[in-house]
């Protein structure tokens, strides 16, 4: 189980696996690294050397009382990929992820190759919906009750409510499907850190900088995320952005884990002719 200190002085679990160029994946907000690891990394291995981490309080890293904005995520990040010896990696973020890796694209750009954002929100898009219209409340709500749990109605749009009782819906994926949850490191998280106020700060991926952006972007969704409207922005604002909308999925914003095959193919085909590029130039440069 390798672990490394950042220079901030706080641990993060780490896996490596493959043999190519750096392709860095980045999980989501309760996620951790096995997101990755039950099928989208024994399906490009062969092809990348695939970094996943924990985040900073989650999985096997450490926790700390602050530090879960995504800038402060992306430093962890950046400070990962020096300890490493990592120089120029492609980044593949899930959700908080997604969002994750987009900030280290606008603060490093000279170190991040190219970014695929798997179903991104983005705080400062989050910012622009009305907090009790915005249709995620509604997918949310409907994810539990099709679970046998209740919602009262002024709960609707409490995240921190939705947050504990969605720990009581068994685990849905992987081996351990049907088995209930472990609840308390993430109750830990939520109760004795600053992860519910940071998740939504905005801090240096304002609008304005979204178009500022000069990394390839490929945008991937679910045709049914309760997200389209930031996949939608992004696509519009981010000067070098294309997309991919996924086929419409039972619960639409967990696409590694509810269409990994089709997830790993978009990530393959993205990254390929790179990947071939960078192999022919190595050929040549050893000739």
């Amino acid at each position: 189980m390798p672990k490394v200190q950042l220079p901030g002085g706080h641990k993060l679990h780490y896996q490596i696996a493959g043999d190519g160029p750096d392709v860095v994946m980045i999980h989501g907000l309760t996620g951790n690294l096995a997101v990755w690891h039950l099928h989208i990394v024994p399906a490009l291995w062969d092809h990348f050397r695939i970094l996943t981490y924990d985040l900073r309080g989650h999985g096997y890293s450490e926790i700390t009382p602050a530090g879960y904005t995504a800038d402060d995520m992306a430093g962890d990040l950046v400070e990962l990929l020096d300890v490493l010896d990592i120089r120029q990696p492609y980044l593949v973020g899930h959700s908080y992820g997604a969002d994750i890796a987009l900030y280290a694209a606008h603060r490093c750009p000279e170190r991040v190759r190219q970014v695929i954002a798997i179903e991104p929100a983005l705080p400062a898009l989050i910012r622009l919906r009305s907090r009790d219209d915005w249709e995620g409340w509604d997918y949310w709500v409907k994810v539990l009750e099709e679970s046998g749990l209740t919602v009262p109605k002024e709960r609707r749009s409490d995240m921190n409510y939705l947050l504990r009782l969605s720990l009581e819906v068994p685990k849905r994926w992987g081996p351990l499907n049907g088995l209930p949850r472990n609840a308390r490191p993430f109750l830990r998280l939520l109760e004795t850190t600053t992860v519910s106020q940071d998740y939504d700060t905005v801090g240096t991926l304002t609008l304005e900088s979204i178009e500022r952006i000069q990394t390839p972007v490929l945008l991937i969704d679910n045709e049914t995320s309760a997200f389209l409207g930031t996949y939608h922005y992004l696509l519009a604002h981010l000067p070098h952005a294309t997309g991919v909308l996924l086929p419409r999925t039972e619960l639409g914003h967990f696409g590694p884990l509810e269409q990994p095959e089709l997830v790993a193919q978009q990530i393959l085909t993205a990254l390929k002719p790179e990947v071939t590029l960078a192999n022919a130039n190595g050929k040549a440069g050893s000739e």
